[in-house]
């Protein structure tokens, strides 16, 4: 493996354009210096979460004695949840979000989940590292480094986003957030089912 493949697969895994339309309407409610800020932040735990798992997953998960037939049942299990409530915010979302916009007071932001985990550092960036790890230990400084490039590469995709605002309105990323909910949808059911099947397996 080489420091271009390792990089273009994590960007590939991490899918930062998939995960503008979730940023936008998560920290809709917040200032641009707040958001960036969230962003940046995010991105950070994700990056440290996933160089975690480079050096140490592979110990935690035979300690736990979690298999990864379960690392992809619940990571398709919350990437579900958090599909539906793309496609259908609800009026309680809608009022929530309006209360948001009307209000002074600066909202509490989120913190982990689900910006940073599953959405950058998900079940499948997870499983990546950890496996190539497993696979090539002595390659784990390059890994490392691929991992910090695209992990550069998607933060900066995420802080673009309120350029991607003014330029398409929200009517156009209201239809987008709902389109990438229901593809969103197929690949938390794919995790899911690869999940079975590797259990049965």
């Amino acid at each position: 493996m080489t420091l271009y493949t390792a990089m273009i697969t994590l960007i590939l895994i991490m899918d930062p354009f998939g995960n503008i339309p979730l940023f936008l309407t998560t920290l809709d409610r917040f200032k641009p210096e707040r958001r960036r800020f969230i962003i940046l932040r995010e991105s950070l735990f994700a990056f440290l979460i996933l160089a975690f798992f480079l050096f140490f997953g592979q110990y935690i998960l035979k300690g736990l004695n979690i298999s990864q037939p379960a690392l992809s049942l619940s990571g398709g299990i919350i990437l579900f949840l958090i599909a539906i409530r793309m496609i259908f915010p609800g009026a309680e979302h809608r009022d929530e979000k309006e209360k948001y916009s009307d209000s002074e007071e600066e909202p509490e932001d989120p913190i982990l989940v689900p910006l940073a985990v599953p959405m950058q550092a998900g079940p499948s960036a997870m499983a990546f590292v950890i496996l190539s790890s497993s696979q090539f230990p002595a390659q784990r400084p390059m890994l490392m480094a691929a991992l910090f490039g695209a992990s550069l590469f998607c933060t900066a995709v995420l802080l673009l986003s309120d350029l991607l605002r003014k330029l398409l309105g929200n009517r156009v990323l209201r239809a987008i957030e709902k389109l990438m909910g229901m593809i969103l949808t197929t690949m938390a059911i794919q995790m899911l089912l690869s999940g079975i099947n590797d259990y049965f397996r």
